[in-house]
Order: structure tokens, then sequence, then C-alpha cells
């Protein structure tokens, strides 16, 4: 099955999927998504096809649905993966489809789920379609994606952190409008503190998104100019070049280049990069690159080189890198061209060079076009030096065989790329005319006839094509500029090579060559228009140069230009524009140059009759009659001459134009006419071959008759079962309709059996738990209960020694109030007892004795009764504490206070 009926059946089936989303449907669109899958793609949406983008639209449609299966989903971004496969398809689908809004959208909407498979697919697609394309972060879901990201990139789960670093640094590369709105988030700063964090990852792709995204953010900030300052330089220079020669892949390597792409665009960090030590060392890595036969890898190479050269620092050292060491063995691999050349793994990077520019237009993709560009580069800083001598000995052979005439080109596509290999060709020869040696050299290798071969096939590609009918067009552009760059190569070696001059002026007088002159004269370039400039000077002195018919051709640039710029201000605004003067065909205009040149002479007679005063001749005044008569006889018949000059020009002009337009009319009808011939031949051979299929039909058609006539039979029988069929569908979609009713009920009532049980198993785990604890409570309370009869025991026991220490306590007392009273009466009898004052002191010293071995014995039984209250206190407090336990009431109050 061919593609084109791929896609029909995919279209089918993508309406009948949007007009019923049966489960029968789902499956026949899933099935078609997965043929189209198995097929060969290639530049499917590039070539403007209608049935391609009639798919992709109702795919797009499809993915950006949040009611289309997940599945289905999946498979319809496969497919869109699939045709995401070059530059101009990836392009397309994010311009014209707005593919990346769609997928920002699914991504929002499985945004719960960051590992599903879907969103990785998308966030893997994203990736692909955001590379070097303008992202406007006003699109529809752009902020609910940066969001995304910046929170799965904080995550940590390597799975999804790398797809969302790479989209991010797509994101951020060269849009301020991102990067602004990310920068005036508030989480910001542990953003920052992240990507700081993963510089230390293990993965190489990941340091170079980080790098990215730090470089795109910071740079020019405080933070960027910690990160970027002279102390870590060298050593984020050293990591890109590691990166970019032991990379993980094309990927990483793509990234790497642009990160330090950005960077050398800061003058700061470019000249840290002039400075860098092994800047040579680094950059010998990297071209050996060259020498692997990755397009891809290489292009990225190329560009790097190519930036580099843009600093003026950095040319020289390059040129130093690439050529001074080559010299001997290029000078030898010149020698040997004819046996050709040795590009292996240890060539000279000159060598690699050249191994590129030996591609094809097509398959290389623009590695062709980038060495070119960067041999010319190089070789405007080193020409001169002995060193490339030789190298360019070796390169013009290779550059020559550029020139060639190659097969025939299909679209404008190859003929656009073939248009710039020349003209990049041709400007890289134009650079070796510069100087005596290498001119040269290129001198004596170079034939007018292949010069003359060249344009004459450039001239043919590009009239046969018909891309130089507008002079906005940029292919037109591109084919002129072509042809201007090989014949201005022709003019600067004319005088070095034999007979390059006769085909010089042969090219110059070609009619064809009006279109290409033209386009370089109106062209908005200056290098464009002096290249013109400087071939117009050299054809105009040639006798058969159109130059009546380059004029009108760059008239009629201008006013196609004069007219777009009017329609395009009238889109804006509409202004009143004053119409232009013309002159009139009736009479002469008064402020035309003769008539102004009549007046002023005539003034000036006047002026010298007035000033001769004295001279009163009558005659005078008839001599000025006479001569204002004549006078204006002469303006009269210089106003009829310039009519008919007038008229003459513009029927000259027409005419010009008539027999342009007649070649071209003339050319395309020897085409048409060749092309019907073609077509007359094989309908004559289609015709002899019909003409014996018809017998061969009409033997045919006796025995279809009777096929026909048993296939009508057959068919009212298929009418009957039909009907029937028709019936059975009927009752079996209301069977249907009650086996998913049923099925639904069923589905709930099984969900509310679930629930059930789980409610049943949780209440019976809660009374297994309470009843355990009751169990622990009582054994608890019945320990309580012992230890509370016990410490009433112990209570009684107490109160037994209180009331015998209270008993002691009041003997004790009743004895000290003895010893009172009998103090009392010996105080009474002291005046009496004075006398015998040597008895009653001794009688008194016994006394004294006597009472304080009484203090010390009543301060032993208080402090034994402060004890006891204590003991007593800490009885109370712990009977309460049980009191408090049990919940019970103590049966009398126990009063311990004395």
């Amino acid at each position: 099955m061919d593609l084109t009926t791929c896609l029909k059946s995919l279209l089918l089936a993508i309406q009948q999927y949007g007009d019923n989303r049966s489960a029968q449907n789902t499956a026949q669109l899933q099935k078609q998504v997965e043929v189209v899958l198995g097929q060969r793609c290639d530049r499917l949406l590039s070539s403007g096809q209608v049935l391609p983008s009639e798919c992709v639209s109702g795919l797009v449609e499809l993915a950006g649905d949040p009611n289309t299966n997940p599945a289905l989903t999946g498979s319809i971004i496969s497919l869109l993966a699939q045709f995401a496969c070059d530059e101009e398809s990836r392009e397309v689908l994010h311009s014209s489809y707005n593919l990346t809004s769609t997928l920002a959208s699914i991504i929002h909407y499985n945004s719960a789920t960051p590992q599903d498979p879907l969103v990785l697919q998308c966030l893997q697609l994203l990736q692909k379609l955001t590379y070097n394309a303008r992202i406007f972060h006003c699109s529809n879901y752009i902020h609910e994606l940066i969001a995304f990201l910046m929170t799965n990139i904080q995550s940590h789960n390597d799975d999804i952190t790398m797809p969302c670093l790479g989209l991010m640094a797509n994101l951020c590369h060269n849009n301020q409008s991102v990067q602004s709105h990310i920068k005036a988030l508030s989480n910001v700063k542990p953003f920052y503190r992240t990507l700081i964090n993963f510089l230390a990852h293990n993965s190489l792709t990941v340091v170079v998104f980080a790098l990215s995204l730090l470089a795109s953010l910071t740079l020019g900030e405080r933070v960027g100019d910690k990160l970027f300052d002279a102390k870590n330089i060298h050593q984020t220079f050293q990591l890109i070049f590691n990166i970019i020669v032991n990379g993980d892949g094309t990927l990483t390597r793509k990234y790497s280049v642009d990160l330090l792409i950005d960077l050398i665009r800061n003058p700061k960090i470019s000249d840290y990069l002039t400075r860098y030590e092994h800047f040579s060392a680094c950059v010998s890595q990297v071209l050996g690159l060259l020498h692997g036969r990755d397009p891809d890898s290489a292009a990225k190479v190329l560009e790097l080189l190519l930036a580099l050269c843009s600093v003026s620092g950095l040319r020289s050292l390059l040129c130093d890198v690439v050529f001074r060491p080559a010299g001997p063995r290029l000078r030898a691999a010149g020698r040997k061209q004819g046996a050709g050349l040795d590009l292996g793994k240890k060539a000279e990077p000159g060598l690699a060079l050249v191994q590129w520019l030996t591609s094809s237009v097509e398959g290389a993709g623009p590695c062709c076009l980038q060495a070119l560009q960067l041999l010319t580069e190089l070789l405007e800083e080193a020409l001169g030096a002995e060193s490339v001598l030789g190298f360019v000995a070796m390169l013009v052979p290779v550059v020559l065989g550029l020139l060639k005439t190659p097969g025939t080109l299909t679209g404008d596509a190859q003929l656009r790329a073939y248009c710039l290999r020349s003209t990049h060709t041709t400007a890289l020869l134009q650079v070796l005319c510069g100087e005596d040696s290498s001119r040269c050299v290129l001198a004596s290798q170079l034939s007018p006839q292949l010069c003359l071969s060249h344009v004459e096939h450039l001239l043919s590609c590009c009239y046969s094509n018909g891309p130089l009918t507008s002079p906005d067009c940029d292919l037109s552009q591109v084919c002129a500029e072509a042809v201007l760059k090989t014949v201005e190569m022709m003019s600067k070696l004319r005088q070095q090579v034999k007979g390059m001059e006769t085909n010089f002026y042969m090219i110059l007088q070609d009619p064809r060559m009006v279109t290409p002159l033209s386009l370089a004269m109106t062209s908005n370039q200056r290098e464009r228009v002096q290249t013109g400039l400087s071939l117009l000077i050299e054809a105009t002195p040639l006798p058969d140069f159109p130059t009546l018919v380059l004029g009108e051709s760059i008239a009629a640039n201008n006013a196609y230009r004069q007219r777009e710029a009017e329609l395009s201000v009238k889109r804006v605004a509409v202004s009143d524009v004053p119409p232009p003067l013309g002159n009139s065909l009736s009479g002469p205009c008064p402020s035309s140059p003769s008539n102004q040149g009549i007046h002023n002479l005539i003034e000036k007679l006047q002026n010298s009759m007035e000033l001769q005063e004295q001279v009163k001749d009558v005659r005078v005044s008839e001599i000025m009659d006479v001569y204002e008569q004549k006078l204006s006889a002469l303006a009269s018949k210089e106003s009829r001459l310039q009519d008919l000059l007038q008229a003459k020009a513009l029927a000259l002009s027409q005419a010009d134009r008539l027999i342009s337009q007649y070649r071209c009319q003339r050319a395309q009808a020897e085409a048409e006419a060749r092309k019907l011939a073609s077509l007359l031949k094989e309908a004559e051979r289609g015709r002899e071959a019909l003409q014996g299929e018809v017998a061969s039909r009409t033997l045919e058609a006796g025995s279809a008759e009777a096929d026909m006539r048993e296939i009508l039979r057959h068919n009212a029988r298929l009418q009957a079962d039909s009907q029937e069929h028709e019936a059975l569908k009927g009752s079996y979609n209301q069977l249907l309709c009650r086996l998913e009713e049923s099925e639904r009920q069923l589905k709930e009532l099984q969900g509310a059996h679930v629930a059930l049980t789980k409610q049943s198993d949780a209440l019976r785990r809660t009374h297994d738990a309470l009843r355990l604890q009751h169990d622990k409570l009582a054994s608890e309370l019945h320990e309580r209960e012992e230890l509370i009869s016990g410490l009433q025991s112990d209570l009684q026991k107490r109160d037994s020694d209180i009331t015998g220490l209270q008993a002691e306590l009041r003997e004790q007392e009743e004895r000290g109030s003895a010893r009172e009273k009998e103090k009392k009466e010996l105080e009474d009898t002291v005046d009496a007892l004075r006398k015998d004052l040597h008895k009653m002191e001794m009688a008194r010293k016994e006394a004294s004795i006597r009472a304080s071995s009484l203090e010390v014995q009543k301060g032993q039984v208080e402090a034994k009764l402060q004890k006891r209250e204590d003991e007593l206190n800490k009885n109370a407090a712990m009977i309460a504490m049980i009191h408090s336990l049990s919940g019970g009431k103590l049966t009398k109050d126990v009063n311990l206070s004395l």
C-alpha cells in the first residue's frame, strides 16, 4: 500500500472518529495511524500537498482534545514525531499547525502524572519543535508549561528532569520575553540553586542543559558574573570543549556548541577565550570531529568554527591550527591529487574541511556551504603565507569540481541548494584572486569553457524553473546572485586566463543576463548593487547589450516594489497620495528646460536694451518682434519634436517588451510542443494497446452480462438478508445498551460492596483494639485496688503510732507544767532561802541541769513529731491520688493536723 492510499484511509478514519467516537472507530483510527507509522514520511509536510495537510490538521485537533483516548493520543504524537524528521517539517508543524500549544495543553491536562509516557512523548517532541524556534510567551498554555518545567526540574527525578531541562533551555534561548517571565517569578532563586547543583551531575547532557539555562537567564547579571568570572571561566571552557569532543551524542554536542556560541557573543567572555592557554589544543580536538561521517555533528562543529572566526582575536589562532601544521603534508596531497585525497582519521584539519566540500548538495545538508564559508573566512585572514600556498594548490581542483554541471535539478529546493553552493564557491575563488600567487594557481587550472558552461547551466535552470519572474522572490535573488558572482569572477580572471575575456563579453550580451542585472540594481543589499554596477559598466559599451530591455526591467522591478509598498501602506493606514506630475502631449510645458532658456534669453535682451538708454533707434523694437516670433516658432517646433520623441520612445519600449515576451512565449511554446509530441507518441502507443484490450473486453462483456444477471439475483437475496441483519442489529444494540446499563450498575454495586467491606474490616479492627484496651485497664484497676488496701492498712498502723506519740506528748506537757509550778514555788521561796546561799545555789544548779535535759528531750520529741507529720502528709497525698484513680470515696475523713 502506497503512502497516498494510507493517508486517504487515515483521513477517512479521522472523519469517522470525529463524527462518532465509538470503540470500533477508535480501533480503526488506531490501526490507520500505526499503518502510516510504518511508512516512510520524509519531507511530507514541506512538499505543500493538501492531503498530508488535512491529515495533520485532524490529528493535531484530536491530540489536543482532552476526551480523546490516551492510547490513541500517544500513537498520534508518535506519528507527528515521525513527520517532524527534518527542519522544514518542524517549522511547518510549529508555525502552521500550532502544535507547540497543543502539546503544552496535553502536558497541562496530565500535569498530575508527570511520569506518564504520554507526557514524556510530548516533552521529547516539544524539544524537537522548539529547537532554534521563536516561542512567544503569551501563546496558549506556555505559562503553564514553564511552571510545569520548573516544578519537575526541581523534583530530582532523572527520567523527567532531562527532557524538562532540554525544553526549558530551548524556550529561554535568545528569547527575552520568556527570560523576563521566569526572572519575575517568586521561586526563581531556588530554581537557580537547583541549576547550579546540576553542574555536578554525572550526565554530561544534564550539565550542558543546566549551563545553557544559566547562561540564558543570568548572563549580564550578578549571579552570572559570579558564575562566569575570570576564576571560573577557564574551567567552564575546558568543560564545554570536553563535552563537545567526548559528549554523549549529537544532542549533547549540539547544545554545547550553542552554549559556547552564546558565551563568545559576550565581549568579556570572548576576550577571556582569546587568552585561554589551551585554545589551540581544544580546537584541534574539535576539528578532529570533522573526520567522522555524521552530517549533524559536522554541521554544528562548522557552525562553532564560523562563530569563532567572527572574533577578531581568535581568527588568527584558528588559522594557525588549520593551516600551519598541515603545510608539508598538504603540498604532498596536492601533488597526489590525481590519486584522490587521504581523508582518514589521522588527516589534517584542512583535509577534513575539503572532505565536506565534496559532499552532495542534499545529503550533507548545510555542511558543504558552511565549509566553503569557513574556508573563505580563513583564507581572507591567512592568504599570502607560504604555509597556505600548498593548501591552495590542493584546494583549487576540488573547488573547481563544484562548478561542473550536475545532473537534472528537480524542484525549487535542489535549485536553491545548487545556487547557494555556486555562490559560496565563486566567493571562495574570488578570495583566491586577491593574492598574486594564489591567483596564478587558480588561473593555471581554470578553463574558460568551465565558467561559460556553468553560467549557461545556471541561466537555463533558472529560466526553465521560472524563479526569475518576481523581484521579491527569495529564490530569484539567490539565482541572480549565483549568476552574477560567477560573471564577476570571470571579470577578475579575464586577463590571466586565455579565452576568458571572449566568454565574459559573450555572457554579458546574452539577453538572459538582463533579469539578474536588474535584480542586482534594484536590490536593497549594497554588495549586490556594487556587483551589478561594475558589470553594467563593462557591458554598456558592447554593441549587442540590451540596454533598453534592461531599463524596462529595472523600471518594472521598481514599479513592482512601489506597488507592493503602496499596498503595504494601505494595509496599515489609508493616506492621501498626490497624483504624479506628467507632461502634456497637447502643448509645451512652461517649466521645461527649453522654455526656460528662451525666457532667459528674452530677459537678457530686454535688460541689455534697457541699459542702452542713449540708443533711440526705432528699428530695435521691430528686430525684437522678429526674434520673438522666430523664438516662439522654434519653441513650438521643439515641443512637437519632444512629443514625437516621447511617442517614439514609448513605441520602442513597447516593441522591446513585446519582443522579450515573444521570445519567452516562443521558448515556452517550443517546450510545450516537444512535450505534446512526446505525449502524442505515448498516446499512440497507448491507443494500440487499448485496441487489443477492447477486443478482449468485448469477449468478456457477454460472459459479464450473464454474471450480472446472477449477481442481480444474488443482490436481491442479499437485500433480504440485509433487512434481516438490520433488524437483528437493532435488537443487538438494545441488548448491548441493556448490557452496558447492567455492567454499570454491577460496577456501582461492586464499588459499594468493596466500600462496605473495607468499613466492616475497619470496625472489627477497632473493636479488637478496644477490647484489648479494656482488659488491660481491668488488670490495672485490680492492681490499684490491692495497692489501696495495703496503703489503708499502713495508714491505720500509722494512726495508732500517732495516738501513742500524742499520749507521750501530753505526759511531757504535764511534766513541763509541773516543773513550771515547782519553779514558781522555788522563786517564791528564794528570799527565804537566801540566807543559806551555798545550799540553795547547789540546789539551783541541780534544777538547771534537770531543766536542760528536759529541753533536749523536748526537742527530740518535736523533731520526731515533725517527721511523723511529713509521713502523714505523703500518705494523705497518695490516698488522694488512689481515690482519684479508683473513683471511690473514703469512708471517713482523716484529720492530720495536730
